[in-house]
């Protein structure tokens, strides 16, 4: 006479409850970090200083400040490049920084939209 055996069971299935809280408060955790990635400001420099580009965590440029004295017109290309370095430094801060918060609010997981 063949033995009944009862099936084998995998590691046990989350509760959709729990689950659906766990997903919340990841939101939530996510809308607060961006949130306070959005209320800083970041600064780079570029040509030794002598452009300046302050950039709001939201991408937006809130301010430049070119010291004169680099002010070429017959080079004008030299300040058009110095600007776009230090616009393009500032933006890199603001990624940098985003990754490091959403990389700590999701553990390290990358996840779409966050």
């Amino acid at each position: 006479m063949a033995k009944y055996r009862s099936p084998q069971r995998g590691p046990s299935q989350p509760n959709m409850q729990n689950l659906l809280k766990q997903a919340q408060k990841l939101q939530e955790d996510a809308q607060k970090a961006q949130e306070e990635l959005q209320s800083m400001v970041f600064t780079a420099t570029a040509g030794g200083g002598a452009v300046s580009v302050e950039i709001g965590g939201d991408f937006k440029v809130l301010a430049i400040q070119i010291d004169p004295g680099i002010v070429d017109p017959d080079d004008i290309d030299f300040l058009g490049d110095t600007i776009t370095a230090a616009v393009n430094a500032a933006i890199k801060m603001v990624e940098d920084e985003s990754s490091r918060i959403m990389g700590s609010v999701s553990g390290g997981l990358t996840i779409p939209g966050l």
